[in-house]
C-alpha cells in the first residue's frame, strides 16, 4: 500500500454514500480484487496492539457495504458478501513479548480480524494468524524458525 501511495482516508463522497449507493470508484481495483479473491494474505506490523493506520484505512475503504457485506433493511444484521473467500492469513510483528499480547491485551488484532472483519464478511473463510513477537530484538535463530513457519503456512494456502 505504501508503494502505491494508498490514501487510507475516506473521501467526502465515500463517507456520504457509505450506506447508500456506495461510491467506491477511487478503490475500484481493490474492491474488485477483494470480491474475486479466494485467499487474502495480510502482512503488517502491529502498532499499539492495533492495525497500522494504512491497513485500517484500506479495510474502511474496501470492506464496504455492497462489496464485503450488506445490511438487512432494518440494519439489524449484516449479510456477508465475500462468500468466495476461503482463507485469510495474517502475518504481523510486535515489539512486545507474546504474553502481553495474549494475557494482558487478549490478542486484539486477531480478534478484530477474525471475528469482526473476516468473521462477519466471509464467515466460511478459514482464518489463521502468526505473530513475530519481540521483533525489534529477535535472535537470528528465532527469525529463521519464524521464516520456516511462514513457508509451511503459505504452502498450505497455495
Amino acid at each position: 500500500m505504501y508503494e502505491r501511495d494508498f490514501d487510507p482516508r475516506l473521501t467526502s463522497s465515500e463517507r456520504r454514500s457509505y450506506y447508500a449507493e456506495h461510491d467506491a470508484s477511487a478503490v475500484a481495483e481493490d474492491t474488485e480484487a477483494l470480491r474475486t479473491a479466494d485467499v487474502l494474505v495480510l502482512i503488517f506490523p502491529t502498532w499499539w496492539f492495533g492495525l497500522p493506520a494504512i491497513l485500517k484505512g484500506w479495510i474502511d475503504r474496501v470492506f464496504v457495504p455492497g462489496v464485503a457485506y450488506d445490511h438487512t433493511p432494518d440494519f439489524g444484521r449484516m449479510i456477508p458478501k465475500l462468500t468466495q473467500l476461503q482463507s485469510c492469513f495474517a502475518i504481523t510483528t510486535l515489539g512486545s513479548p507474546w504474553w502481553i499480547d495474549w494475557f494482558i491485551m487478549f490478542r486484539p488484532v486477531r480478534r478484530i480480524l477474525s471475528r469482526a472483519i473476516i468473521g462477519t464478511c466471509a464467515p466460511k473463510a478459514r482464518f489463521s494468524m502468526v505473530s513475530l513477537y519481540n521483533a525489534e530484538k529477535i535472535a537470528a535463530g528465532k527469525l529463521a524458525t519464524f521464516e520456516r513457519l511462514l513457508t509451511q503456512k503459505l504452502q498450505i494456502l497455495i
